[in-house]
């Protein structure tokens, strides 16, 4: 070890309260640390934040980090100031006493972190006078919106450029979560003039359960799962604005702390749901995508899908809010063959390239490959990002299993069905036809005289859709009509029907809506009752103190943080240390109250 990652290693215990880094960082804090342009791909929850703070707080110059949201910069400079460690932000919000203050800081050489939008990086002057007070090096915080390929692209991100040119000569870390060949290509083009050290770190997150499920009234299904989840933080994705506040009025109802949150709620209600969901526990956040990049809180419990994701690296994203503490985390994810359609029928309405459009509809086609899986969905996740793994034995196909078999004359049903019923109708109606269901819809259209009527009468309606389902995510049947749905032969059905392709789909099996969870899930399901109790009781401390310093209760203490105190039992200054998270400046603050917490509990 060099003298520099020996004084590294110390700094990480005193100032951070943590004994080892995590995989992954201790290369990137020590190439940083060499003066070195480092651009690296690790998962949210990996700790990227820490590899430019460590490095901020060691050397003594200023480092400069370009993040995207507002409310992220805020959150990262409360974050620093907890830890002892002088940061600022200069934004649009800030008031003309903040700026000022800031500046005075950044000139006198007493700030180490200051965080900007791309944009204000990007008004002439402004990082020129940061390189005249004598900025260090400059830190690209959710580097994938530089890249056009990239899942949530901006294009202020693109003016970075230029505004680094302004810099002269300063080392760059460019940093993200998820980034395929295409957008690390793209991101490293864009901001580098020669080629930095790219560090790809392993995208697994064994700490997240995976777990997938056909919507069978899906307001049901989610209302169960978060009913075992009760008194967790959790955050509930859904596509459409209306159905975001719909579902958490309906979990509120059901007793549970829940708000909405998307585009078009007003400003403040959005700031101040999201204030809540950040400093409070047990918040469910009920949100479009508009909602999460940022949302820097680490003892998310789960994350919900309301509707199929647009792609993977959107996906990836989204689970990766949960678990940032490296504690067990859960994600639930509802599909169906209407998000699928609705998801081609997004990508076909937008005024992109066609080398765009192409990149698109290869992500979605992954992502419904990733829902109608027969494989364990860790490995088929892992391995759309050139990741090698094992079956992880933790999933929901790896707990239940889903072997594949020959489908291939069921599929030869369907496909004769959607021909002969004139290519124009969905799931539900081919399987009416398939399992020999004469409806009135049948009897109208004539569909029940059909040589395919009853013909598949050795599986259920529910399997037939299943089926159907799967062909479609398999792209042998696509939408008929964006306006009025249905299904079509795509080329490899018509080649499936004539006998030139074998299919194989997962085992047919009745869909049952999983049965109802029992009771509530604790978040730490591995304490004893005694220390589940006590941990129970630092947390009630920690929310007392956090309202009163009116900051997020995590920044007092994680709860990684009051597991190991609950677990440890902490009496003296000394045995605070040990505890996870616990540095000087936090033992400082709050190590009496803790210790009088444990102490009284304990009597």
């Amino acid at each position: 070890m060099t003298g520099d990652m020996r004084r590294a290693a110390a700094t990480l215990k005193s100032v951070f309260g943590y004994d080892r880094f995590r995989p992954g960082q201790g290369e990137i804090v020590a190439a940083v640390l060499a003066g070195k342009d480092v651009f690296a791909v690790m998962p949210t929850g990996s700790g990227k934040s820490l590899c430019y703070q460590l490095p901020a707080v060691l050397d003594g110059g200023l480092t400069v980090v370009v993040s995207p949201l507002i409310a992220l910069m805020r959150d990262q400079v409360g974050q620093m100031a907890s830890l002892g460690v002088e940061a600022a932000t200069l934004n649009s919000h800030n008031d003309p006493a903040e700026t000022e203050a800031a500046w005075r800081r950044i000139e006198a050489g007493t700030l180490r972190l200051l965080f900007v939008s791309p944009e204000r990086l990007s008004v002439d002057g402004f990082a020129a006078r940061l390189a005249r007070a004598g900025a260090r090096r400059l830190v690209i915080d959710e580097a994938h919106c530089v890249s056009q390929w990239g899942h949530d692209f901006r294009p202020e991100y693109r003016t970075l450029a230029r505004a680094r040119g302004a810099f002269g000569p300063l080392p760059v870390l460019a940093l993200t979560a998820t980034a395929d060949e295409a957008t690390r290509a793209d991101i490293v083009a864009q901001l580098f003039d020669t080629p930095p050290l790219t560090i790809v770190h392993s995208f697994d997150r064994p700490n997240i359960d995976l777990r997938f499920a056909v919507k069978d009234r899906p307001r049901a299904q989610i209302a169960d799962f978060i009913a075992a989840r009760k008194g967790q933080s959790g955050i509930v994705y859904s596509a459409a604005r209306a159905r975001t506040e719909q579902l958490a009025s309906a979990l509120a109802a059901a007793g549970h702390r829940s708000l909405p949150y998307h585009a078009g709620l007003d400003q403040s209600v959005r700031s101040a749901n999201q204030d809540v969901f950040l400093k409070e526990d047990g918040v469910v956040m009920v949100a479009t995508v508009a909602f999460g990049m940022g949302v820097n809180k680490p003892d998310v419990r789960f994350v919900v899908h309301a509707d199929m994701p647009a792609g993977i690296e959107a996906y990836y994203q989204e689970i990766g809010r949960a678990g940032r503490d490296g504690l067990a985390a859960e994600t639930l994810t509802l599909y169906g063959a209407e998000d699928m359609a609705l998801r081609r029928r997004q990508i076909g309405e937008k005024e992109i390239s066609p080398e765009q459009r192409r990149v698109e509809l290869k992500r979605l086609s992954a992502m419904t490959d990733l829902c109608e899986s027969a494989l364990c969905r860790r490995q088929a996740l892992l391995a759309y990002f050139g990741e090698a793994s094992e079956r992880c034995g933790t999933c929901d196909l790896c707990r239940e299993g889903a072997a594949g078999y020959d489908t291939t004359t069921e599929a030869q049903k369907v496909l004769s069905a959607a021909v002969r019923t004139g290519e124009r109708f969905g799931g539900a109606h081919l399987a009416d036809v398939l399992s020999g269901e004469a409806t009135d819809t049948l009897r109208r259209h004539g569909h029940d005289s059909l040589k395919t009527f009853g013909a598949g009468k050795e599986h259920s309606k529910r399997q037939w859709q299943t089926i159907v389902r799967q062909l479609h995510a398999a792209g042998a049947l696509e939408e008929a009509s964006s306006e009025h749905g249905g299904f079509r032969l795509t080329e490899r059905g018509v080649a499936i029907l004539r006998g030139h392709e074998p299919v194989t789909l997962r085992v047919v099996s009745e869909t049952r809506t999983p049965r109802r969870e029992r009771g509530v899930r604790p978040v730490a399901a591995d304490l004893d009752k005694a220390t589940a109790d006590l941990f129970e009781h630092l947390r009630s401390v920690r929310l007392e103190i956090a309202r009163k310093e009116g900051i997020a209760a995590y920044m007092v203490f994680a709860d990684r943080s009051l597991i190991d105190m609950a677990r440890l039992k902490p009496r003296t200054r000394d045995d605070m240390k040990l505890v996870h998270g616990v540095g000087e400046a936090k033992l400082a603050r709050y190590g009496a109250v803790f210790l009088k917490a444990v102490a009284g509990f304990a009597a």
